[in-house]
């Protein structure tokens, strides 16, 4: 299983439970069936569907060995010449990376792999390079945030960082560099924080690109600009869940008044992002300083208000319903501290996403793992670790049948949290004589 890093933002009581677990090992999207993409040595790629047919005994062990055969095939297709079969092969290897855990597999192959990528993204096209962005932040969560992701880490940041600031990069893939250096130093960064402190930077170099000028005007985007702002603040906002009390500090006194100004971008989803970022750095002062109130709290409310309600008819429906949604949370957040709860239930158990700072994380994940979230969220050690869920639970159909109530699933889901948070805080503590 992947080994915990001591100290890291995860760490929970192993007696803490956040329901129970069923028998079946996918996840509640498809129930019944593990789809794994099979590359052929012609380039061509085929979806393998293991299906559990009623009654039928499966050969677990010659599954297995099936299903390794044809992952090799797809590691061996990466360094073929035809650009179709790189291609195929990293998507093949993106559905199974996000619908299984394959720890054991992984380790050993990881140098490999790892090699593979790093050729995709400095000679691959634009397809491939964001492709091999996107495996590559899978591959750090199977590895599950031990010494494998981190030495993974280091080798490919620089790569990320030489792509994010090249202007004359394609938008999508400075995007997907994006997202994965911000979740790749969320699961490997240690406790020294040199890894966050720089991509901390570099993130914070992209989106504030973004941030109105001397006159306090906003630039003009440039076309797929507020696509790149979006995704760089949103792994900035991640990674910023890591900084100690005294970074957050820091940080709010610089971006908060910037950030505020950008409530008024032309773009609905980084007029979103922003929002959120917003609620996202005063919850975290807050837990900081139980006093803390936010300056010219009046003006931002306004601002929020208007957001909340707005119905002006240039904009697309969805959009405005979606933009009235969150802001309405984020504007009661700020006003009220209330936030609004939301349950995601995978098997019989539950995680309870009852703050900013647990969407975010979550969002992030899902955001990679897609429909895949749940399994990872049932077997995944590292989620596991990150949600306060415990180790993974193996339990008999007895067992399941007894299901603890949804209020006694809170109840423990709020304690796992505490203790992780407490844990980060003593982290924080020992990040901050770095930062």
């Amino acid at each position: 299983m992947p080994r915990s890093k001591k100290g890291k933002r995860g760490s929970s009581k192993p007696g803490v439970r956040n329901g129970v677990k069923g028998e079946s090992g996918a996840s509640d999207d498809d129930p019944t069936s593990d789809i794994l993409s099979h590359c052929s040595s012609a380039s061509e790629c085929t979806s393998v569907v293991e299906e559990a047919v009623g009654g039928e005994q499966v050969d677990e062990l010659t599954a297995q060995e099936e299903t390794e055969d044809k992952l090799k095939q797809c590691i061996d297709n990466l360094t073929d010449k035809s650009a179709k079969t790189r291609l195929a092969g990293l998507e093949s290897l993106r559905q199974a990376f996000s619908s299984r855990v394959l720890y054991d597999f992984l380790t050993e192959r990881r140098l490999t792999i790892s090699d593979c990528l790093e050729r995709s993204l400095k000679k691959g096209g634009v397809e491939e390079q964001a492709a091999a962005a996107t495996v590559f932040t899978l591959l750090c969560i199977q590895l599950g945030g031990g010494d494998e992701a981190e030495e993974g880490f280091k080798m490919l940041r620089p790569i990320f960082t030489a792509i994010l600031i090249d202007n004359s990069a394609s938008v999508s893939v400075r995007q997907s560099c994006a997202r994965a250096l911000g979740v790749c130093c969320y699961v490997s960064t240690s406790e020294e924080g040199e890894d966050l402190i720089k991509s901390l930077a570099l993130l914070e170099s992209v989106f504030m690109s973004s941030y109105p000028n001397r006159e306090g005007t906003l630039p003009t985007p440039k076309p797929g600009s507020p696509a790149l702002h979006n995704a760089a603040l949103q792994a900035w906002s991640l990674l910023v869940t890591l900084c100690p009390a005294s970074r957050l500090a820091v940080l709010l006194d610089l971006h908060l008044p910037k950030l505020q100004a950008c409530l008024q971008s032309s773009d609905v989803n980084y007029r979103i992002t922003v929002g959120e970022t917003i609620a996202l750095l005063v919850e975290l002062r807050r837990d900081i300083d139980e006093d803390f109130e936010v300056e010219d709290s009046e003006s931002m409310c306004e601002c929020l208000k208007s957001l909340a309600t707005d119905s002006n008819k240039h904009r697309a429906k969805n959009d405005r319903r979606k933009q009235r949604s969150v802001f309405r949370d984020v504007l009661h957040y700020i006003e009220s501290e209330d936030f609004t709860e939301e349950t995601i239930r995978f098997g019989v158990e539950s995680v309870y996403i009852d703050s900013w700072m647990r969407r975010r994380i979550y969002d992030a994940f899902k955001e990679i793992l897609e429909s895949g979230v749940r399994h990872h969220l049932q077997f995944n050690p590292l989620l596991r670790d990150i949600f306060g869920l415990g180790p993974p639970l193996i339990l008999d159909a007895a067992v399941k049948a007894n299901k603890i109530s949804r209020f006694e699933k809170h109840l423990f889901n709020s304690a796992a949290f505490k203790a992780r948070t407490k844990q980060r805080n003593k982290v924080r503590d020992k990040r901050a004589d770095v930062m």
